[in-house]
């Protein structure tokens, strides 16, 4: 098992990052292991750890704003530790930590069996843990004037993805919109060109919602040629910028209209109670690591007012690092993160859903079984 602490410093410095000194208050987040000194200076008044020590991690776009969150907010906790998050999309950050180079990442997509197998180099036999931390639809932005409430079944977006619908006044789109005036304008797809876990829950719900119109396996890349931007902001920037557009981006970046997605006889709009709705009725994913957090969304659902385009974005850390400083100072921040604080902290800055009072339990003790040297 390996940490390459000067690969981590080469990968972090060519990418943009949210770092911000902690500097707050003296209210440790974490109680350290017993007779464990890792990355100690003192004990806080409340029985805690003080820790000191610098935590690189990297990833997920969508977790961008969530991100800058709890860094802001885990400085006032730990004001010695430095964190710092390089935004650079779930692939690269699933890369990241199997080349060594994250303590932990972000990623909108579990590791699939290669990465898993892949990252037992650095994390060792145990691999890596899944703990979901970021729950948030991925809406359908659209750049329409005069069509305000859009509507789309799940056969209908998934041919406007696939450019078989390739017009606004296109038959399929006026059956689900009867009240609208849609102009012939064409239509241009928007996705991304980074490799991301956004992509692939998109392409994985419209596999699941309709297969009859989405040939396509999910991945992280997607798949058919259109207008591309790098990573959420990106999209969501061509989408405003340019009428006749559509897309699909994190909802914590949406600045413009959504479309509104057909779940049984009904078409519901993003928001985190709806898109939470789906994740209570979704499957724990076999990882082979017990206790593991990895979802199964249920992404072809029908229940009523869930929205279905969700992502459940998670950290994903090491089940064991060869520092017992760094094992501490990665459980401090996710127990930081996880916390009722960290996930109203998301809330308020992203627009999340803040994970249930039984999730933030089970997360806890899976945090607790990372080991350090």
């Amino acid at each position: 098992m390996k940490q390459h602490r000067l690969t981590r410093t080469v990968a972090i410095a060519m990418a943009a990052s949210f770092a911000l000194a902690a500097c707050g208050d003296d209210s440790p987040t974490t109680t350290a292991d017993e007779g464990s000194d890792a990355g100690s200076e003192e004990s806080g008044e409340e029985g805690g750890e003080m820790l000191s020590g610098d935590v690189l991690a990297s990833g997920a776009s969508s977790q961008e704003a969530a991100m800058t969150a709890w860094i802001a907010g885990y400085q006032g906790v730990q004001p010695d530790v430095t964190l710092q998050y390089n935004s650079v999309g779930s692939g690269a950050g699933r890369e990241n930590l199997i080349a060594g180079a994250s303590d932990f990442v972000g990623s909108d997509a579990y590791l699939d069996e290669e990465e898993r197998e892949a990252v037992t180099d650095t994390c060792g036999d145990g691999g890596a843990l899944h703990v979901p931390v970021y729950i948030s639809p991925v809406a359908v932005p659209y750049n329409l004037p005069g069509v305000d409430g859009l509507q789309l079944s799940p056969d209908t977006l998934a041919q406007i993805m696939n450019q078989d619908i390739t017009t606004w006044d296109d038959p399929a789109i006026a059956e689900d919109n009867p009240d609208a005036e849609l102009p012939d304008t064409e239509i241009t797809v928007v996705h991304r060109s980074d490799d991301s876990g956004t992509t692939e829950n998109f392409m994985e719900y419209l596999s699941a919602a309709a297969p009859d119109s989405w040939p396509h396996e999910a991945d992280a890349a997607w798949p058919v040629p259109a207008e591309a931007a790098a990573q959420n902001t990106g999209v969501i920037q061509v989408i405003n910028d340019n009428e006749g557009t559509i897309g699909y981006a994190d909802a914590s970046v949406v600045t413009g209209q959504a479309a509104a997605v057909g779940v049984g006889d009904e078409f519901v709009t993003f928001s985190p109670e709806a898109a939470a709705r789906v994740v209570d009725a979704s499957e724990p994913a076999d990882t082979g690591l017990e206790g593991d957090m990895a979802l199964e969304l249920a992404r072809d659902t029908t229940e009523s007012g869930a929205y279905p385009i969700v992502l459940v974005s998670y950290h994903i850390a090491c089940t064991a690092y060869d520092d017992p400083e760094r094992a501490n100072l990665v459980k401090d921040v996710l127990t930081y993160v996880v916390s009722e604080e960290g996930q109203q902290a998301a809330a308020e800055a992203a627009g999340s859903a803040p994970i249930s009072e039984d999730t933030r339990q089970r997360a806890m003790d899976l945090i607790d079984t990372i080991e350090g040297g």
